[in-house]
């Protein structure tokens, strides 16, 4: 049986090549067909015009076909759902993901080219569903599905989340067997954790997930990275976790085996302000943690409430203080367009990022997604529909419809408050001593500023202490190319392929 597990992103998301990346969910649910026999391929639809994807599907014959369905892509999703079942009658369509978990309903209307829906967690569900199909094997009782049915929706038990996640296999052993991937960038990104400890009203994640946050163990975590590492050849990585920390103890121990193993990586991970201290902190940029992203979302305590945060501004600054102590990168989540915000609450937040000067930030208008108790709400208060996002073709519904004045204000205060203090570098090395994360930040700080006798000061100190971590050449090599000097550059990249030999921009430096 050939199974296909397809992504396409919104056709106004073609152009953002995080969008457009398959979610690693997919790729997850992928690995575990894989690893059960199965004959599965991932495939990322993501800017391939409608002729092209109809060719792809009729070389690959698809008896399965599961599609990740999101509130941007709602609508591409459910058009590729119908260009499969017009060319493939007899095949078995399935649907998951964030938009389709909460809004089944719209999905399995009447003429539905789907043939079912996956709940939420979706690793056993379609596992045991490609064994009934293969079969031909009645498939109605199995736990976390909705289907349709002598003209009604159904749904089954919800299904018990997966207990360890360490029994699932690794994503990135299976990348091969894939169409329309990234490979330099698609491995990049690891889930270590499902769930959430926080309950947002403007994320949806508890819903799906589950109460309960669910961890991988820091030996599994560090087993990934290494493969991809060797086989793949990329040394940054971004851990994509609602709450990287969440677990103290096991984010310690996942630093100190990525010490031990000698990996030289750079990561980044998202964390919420009550869930840092400065010893872990320390722990994180000694195993290469260059930026941690902060969902402060606003300076007001009133909005704060009103998101259901759980945290103040005084918390913001305390974290806040203790990241720029240590070093690490602060980037930080802002959202604006919140209907009953006032002046006041504006300028708090202006106040506030004034004070904890963010190296980074993103500002998101406020939007209503299936699955949060921000539209549960606005549903229940007759603000909006439940059945909403069938009816526009926005990539999300904002929850104003004014003209959202806050976003570009908060923008500028992003860019203007940066901190260009050079002297923070001196004193993170008294704090920490030699770190190699504090030499990649300083030196690239430098390398920006024009200061290339600085810059090559700090990668020149990497490859002195650690003539095994390829960051130091890579570096290196990227400023004696901006210095014109190639021979010394190619020197530097042969360095890294000596540790590193699937390094691609190393690879990509030298064939030059």
């Amino acid at each position: 049986m050939k199974i296909i597990l397809a992504y396409l992103s919104g056709a106004s998301n073609r152009d953002e090549p995080y969008i457009s990346l398959v979610p690693t969910g997919l790729s997850q649910l992928h690995a575990s067909l894989r690893e059960a026999g199965y004959d599965s391929v991932l495939v990322n639809f993501s800017g391939w015009p409608v002729s092209q994807i109809e060719r792809e599907l009729l070389v690959i014959k698809p008896d399965m076909i599961g599609i990740s369905q999101w509130t941007h892509n709602r609508h591409s999703s459910l058009d590729l759902a119908f260009s499969c079942r017009r060319l493939f009658p007899e095949s078995f369509i399935i649907m998951g993901g964030g938009h389709a978990t909460f809004c089944y309903d719209e999905l399995l209307s009447e003429g539905s080219p789907v043939n079912c829906v996956v709940i939420g967690e979706g690793d056993l569900t379609l596992l045991e569903l490609a064994e009934r199909v293969l079969n031909r094997a009645g498939w109605f009782d199995i736990c976390g599905l909705a289907f349709r049915r002598a003209g009604k929706v159904f749904v089954t038990s919800r299904r018990a989340p997966l207990a360890d996640l360490d029994q699932l296999p690794m994503p990135a052993r299976y990348l091969e067997h894939s169409i329309g991937l990234d490979m330099e960038l698609q491995p990049e990104f690891i889930v270590t954790s499902r769930g959430c400890p926080s309950s947002c009203h403007f994320c949806s994640s508890p819903a799906f997930w589950g109460k309960k946050v669910r961890f991988r163990s820091a030996h599994s975590i560090v087993d990934e990275i290494m493969f991809v590492r060797d086989q793949f050849g990329l040394i940054y990585f971004s851990i994509r976790d609602d709450t990287f920390t969440a677990d103290r103890r096991r984010a310690m121990e996942f630093c100190s085996t990525l010490i031990e193993s000698r990996a030289n990586i750079l990561w980044n991970c998202q964390s919420r302000v009550t869930a840092i201290d400065e010893e872990l902190l320390i722990m994180m940029k000694r195993s290469g943690c260059e930026c941690i992203q902060l969902g402060v979302e606003s300076g007001s305590p009133r909005i704060l409430r009103q998101l259901n945060k759980n945290i103040l501004p005084a918390q913001v600054e305390r974290a806040c203080a203790i990241i720029r102590k240590v070093g690490i990168t602060l980037s930080i989540y802002l959202i604006s367009g919140i209907p009953d915000e006032t002046a006041d609450d504006l300028c708090q937040t202006i106040d506030l990022l004034r004070r904890i000067h963010p190296d980074d930030g993103y500002v998101s208008p406020l939007a209503y997604y299936p699955g949060t108790r921000l539209f549960t709400d606005a549903v229940a208060s007759g603000i909006t529909d439940r059945n909403v996002f069938a009816g526009t073709h926005q990539n999300a519904l904002y929850a104003t419809t004014s003209p959202d004045h806050s976003f570009g204000r908060l923008l500028k205060e992003l860019s203007n408050n940066r901190d260009n203090d050079s002297f923070r570098f001196k004193r993170q090395k008294e704090l920490l001593g030699y770190c190699y994360t504090t030499n990649i930040l300083a030196g690239e700080f430098y390398r920006q500023a024009g200061d290339s006798k600085s810059a090559l000061r700090e990668f020149k100190e990497i490859t002195a202490r650690e003539p095994d971590n390829s960051w130091g050449w890579f570096l290196l090599g990227e400023l004696y190319s901006d210095m014109r000097n190639g021979s010394k550059a190619g020197e530097c990249y042969s360095k890294v392929l000596g540790i590193i030999p699937r390094h691609g921009p190393s690879r990509a430096a030298v064939s030059k």
